[in-house]
This record gives C-alpha cells, sequence and structure tokens, in this order.
C-alpha cells in the first residue's frame, strides 16, 4: 500500500528524527515506521508528540539542530501544522513531510482530495505529487536529494491521494539498501545550531528595511528547484529504470485532446485514453508531478500542440476562476500565440469516484469543442448528483 510504501524508503533512509502525530488516512505510514524503530532496524529518533502542531515544531528544531528530518500528516492535521509550516520554509529547513491528503472539514470527511494540499500550496513547500505506490516510494527518497541540496534548501513534501493509494494494494519494486543510501548521501548540515564553536542566529525578528529582501532570499532554493528535480529524477533513473521530471506526458506526441491531472486519477485517465485511441481519437494526457514549482513551461510547450484542454482539480476554489491547477495551466499558456481552448472540472471531491465513462466523456466534450469552437461553460463538475 502507499502508506507502506513511504514507510519502507522511510526506513532505507533512516532519519535522524521522525516527530509525528497520526491522522487518517497517513496514519499507517507512521504505525509501520514505528515498528521499524521498536525493532532497531533504523536509529531514527521517534517523536510521538500530542499534536500536528508540535510535530513540526520538532521538526523545525532538530532541521536546524543539523538533521535529517521528516514527518507524516494529511488534511485537518496538515492545517494545525500551518502556523510552522511557513517557518519550516522561511528558514529554508530541508526536512520532508509526507502526505495522504484528505478532505478538509466541513462536512467531516476522511477520504481524499487535495483541499488539505492545495491550501499550503503558496507556503514556499515544493510539492511532488505521486500517480500509484511506486511513485510514492520513489519519490520519497528523491526528496530528500532535492531537499537537502545546496542550490535548494528548502522543505519538500510528498502527496499520495488518501485511500486510493495510501490504502492500495499494488506491486512494488524495492530498491537495495545499499543502493538507496548511495543514492541519499551522507547528510551534511548547513549552518546547524548545534555547531557551537559557529553560532548562528534562528528566527529572528525583522522589520519593514529587510524583511521584503530576506522574503525575497527565501524563493532562491524555488527558483532553483526544476532544474535540481530534473537533474535527481535523472539520476535516480539511471540507477532503477524509472526516470522522473517535472510533468509525465502520456500519448501526447500526436494528441488533439488533453487532460491535465496529478495523482491517482492520472492512472485511470490512461486506461480511457488507450480505450480512446483504439477508436480513433487522438487522446492524451500531461501529468503535473511537481505542482510546486509550477512547471510553466514545460506545460505550455506539451498543450501547445493541442486543440482543446480540460483541466482536472480534486479541489474547488471558493470565489476563484476555476481550481488552483487550472488556473496555474491557464497562466501558463498565455503566452502563447494560438493557446488551446482550457476547460476546467472539479472531480473526486471526498473521496468520490471518478469512473472511466466521465473521463470519456471529458474527451468527447473536448473534441466537440475544437470542432466547434464553442468552449461553453468554463467550470463545472464531474460525476455531481443532480
Amino acid at each position: 500500500m502507499g502508506d507502506d510504501a513511504i514507510a519502507e524508503a522511510m526506513r532505507q533512509i533512516n532519519p535522524h528524527v521522525v516527530a509525528a502525530y497520526p491522522i487518517t488516512p497517513s496514519t499507517q505510514v507512521v504505525e509501520a515506521f514505528a515498528r521499524f524503530v521498536a525493532d532497531g532496524l533504523v536509529d531514527t529518533e521517534f517523536v510521538a508528540t500530542e499534536s500536528e502542531h508540535s510535530a513540526m515544531s520538532a521538526c523545525v528544531g532538530a532541521a536546524a539542530g543539523g538533521g535529517r528530518v521528516m514527518t507524516v500528516t494529511g488534511s485537518q492535521g496538515l492545517a494545525y501544522m500551518f502556523e510552522v509550516l511557513g517557518v519550516a520554509s522561511g528558514l529554508r529547513l530541508p526536512l520532508v513531510m509526507a502526505i495522504a491528503n484528505r478532505a478538509l472539514n466541513s462536512p467531516l470527511n476522511i477520504h481524499g482530495d487535495h483541499s488539505d494540499t492545495m491550501a499550503m500550496r503558496d507556503m514556499g513547500w515544493i510539492h511532488l505529487y505521486s500517480e500509484n505506490c511506486q511513485e510514492a516510494y520513489d519519490n520519497t527518497i528523491q526528496a530528500f536529494r532535492i531537499a537537502e541540496n545546496p542550490n535548494v534548501r528548502t522543505p519538500v513534501l510528498v502527496a499520495i491521494d488518501g485511500f486510493q493509494t495510501s490504502h492500495m494494494v499494488e506491486t512494488l519494486i524495492v530498491e537495495p539498501d545499499k543502493l538507496v543510501k548511495k543514492f541519499i548521501g551522507e547528510h551534511i548540515p548547513s549552518y546547524p545550531m548545534l555547531d557551537i564553536d559557529n553560532p548562528v542566529l534562528y528566527g529572528a525578528a525583522d522589520r519593514p528595511d529587510y524583511y521584503m529582501e530576506h522574503k525575497r532570499s527565501q524563493l532562491v532554493g524555488i527558483i532553483n528547484a526544476p532544474e535540481v528535480i530534473t537533474q535527481i529524477g535523472k539520476e535516480y533513473g539511471d540507477l532503477t529504470g524509472r526516470y522522473y521530471g517535472l510533468v509525465e506526458e502520456y500519448r501526447m506526441e500526436d494528441t488533439e485532446y488533453a487532460i491535465v491531472v496529478m495523482s491517482a486519477t492520472a492512472g485511470s485517465v490512461k486506461g480511457a485514453i488507450d480505450q480512446l485511441r483504439e477508436e480513433g481519437i487522438a487522446a492524451g494526457l500531461l501529468k503535473i508531478r511537481a505542482f510546486r514549482p509550477f512547471p510553466a513551461d514545460e506545460v505550455a510547450k506539451s498543450l501547445s500542440r493541442t486543440k482543446s484542454v480540460a483541466v482536472l482539480d480534486r479541489c474547488g476554489t471558493g470565489g476563484a476562476q476555476g481550481g488552483p491547477l487550472f488556473l496555474e495551466v491557464r497562466t501558463a499558456l498565455y503566452e502563447e500565440k494560438s493557446p488551446p481552448q482550457v476547460i476546467n472540472y472539479i472531480y473526486g471531491l471526498g473521496g468520490k469516484d471518478l469512473p472511466l465513462k466521465h473521463i470519456k466523456d471529458v474527451y468527447l466534450r473536448l473534441r466537440e469543442i475544437a470542432r466547434t469552437g464553442e468552449r461553453g461553460k468554463l467550470v463545472d463538475f464531474l460525476n455531481l448528483r443532480e
């Protein structure tokens, strides 16, 4: 399962500190890793805190002290961390957080959508989204290399869809422990607080005359991240045969109608594409792996060859002109001379199912838009009760 895949990656990484307060549907990550600690399979200092706020606070302290650090959460737990998330990114601490995406209240719902991580999309963290258990495992390993790169030094979250991936049983290729340890390398802390011979100051107050300059300097890691993410994805592929970039194209070489989506739904879309291709419909997929930093150039290059595009958001943004992924994609296409027509669908909120039929209906609508030039409704819902 996706939770187990992340826990297995954590075992191989053997962080100095893991501080966490379990919450469904990511609880199983913490349970599995706690067993690794109890069985002496890792050297990690496991801190079972009294809240998610405390968990992230402990991670900030451990990372500032020079440790390789990780936590796990989602949904309300992530929301409870919000005050400290900005501290982690503001201090450029290279910690990693795994998240099993889950809907935010209200109503109370323990199933998956992206409302939790989309609420923190501007918190200065790097966001990696995983389609399946294998990607959850691979992304967790790569996340440490990305976060700790001296040109990045920025916290990274690795997201999986709650229950659809976190509790879905799939085949997983686990790399040898020695390979993983060699790949991530030795942790070399930058400016650790516990280096008493070279004292540093963390978390100082700032006045208007320098605050803006300091906030701009925090963006350097995000600005440098695309090149680093791509390079590390290639290095990982050279070792494992599984290559990763900022995006993944599926049958986009000659596509006319494309869907843009993240995480587990990408697998369902691939299945629908294969069936539609047999019917002569030139369907394709652009899967976003790195939502932050957003790969605008890659998106524009890929979609500029299409006639019409549907962006599927697993998060509804009240008051905006569509979901967060849609807004990013549409902006990326703004400079194109002849951009495709782009529409937005909100889907899968609170774990709502998305049958293949509905995905195919989206492609059929895209074909009609390309034929007539009539876009119709800009934002709509998929599989919504009448």
